[in-house]
């Protein structure tokens, strides 16, 4: 008998542990988060100073708006970018961990010119994509548009803040 009651003690042990381990491995949802419009950039070209586009912006500036970026969302419009600010001049590196859609990472430097590019990058890609020179501003926006507007280092950025 007492070996019956340390099988049946057994059991409900197990049954117990297991449904406490499949209890953490519950699925959190969250809400999509969504595109909040801080402010505005234009990009216009170096040669010409003719405007190249206009895009509503994000400004990604604490540290965690920049470690965040546009992790965790399912995309961004056309007309739409994030803009990180820092407070230095410094080579930045970004990857795209966590990051669900492809973009085209603009590299900016204190004079507000483009100084490089990393195009394509691939979603949840975390591999260091460099500036590869000391930068002050990062513009990210959906990949294809580095080609799509022609932009070449040198070509010049203006955003300004909605107050």
């Amino acid at each position: 008998m007492k070996v019956f009651k340390i099988i049946v003690l057994l059991c409900i042990w197990g049954l117990v542990s297991q449904s406490c381990k499949e209890e953490t491995k519950k699925i959190i949802k969250t809400e999509p988060i969504g595109f909040t419009k801080e402010g505005s950039l234009t990009i216009k070209k170096a040669e010409t100073d003719s405007i190249v586009i206009t895009l509503d912006i994000e400004i990604a500036q604490t540290d965690y708006e920049t470690e965040t970026g546009l992790m965790y969302r399912k995309g961004m419009e056309t007309d739409q970018g994030m803009l990180f600010i820092f407070p230095d001049v410094a080579m930045h590196s970004f990857y795209m961990k966590n990051t669900e859609f492809p973009l085209d990472i603009i590299f900016i430097d204190d004079q507000q010119k483009i100084a490089s590019f990393q195009e394509n990058a691939e979603p949840f890609n975390e591999e260091g994509l460099s500036s590869k020179v000391p930068v002050k501003y990062v513009l990210e926006v959906n990949s294809g548009l580095v080609q799509k507007w022609s932009l070449a280092i040198g070509d010049t950025v203006e955003y300004k803040k909605i107050d």
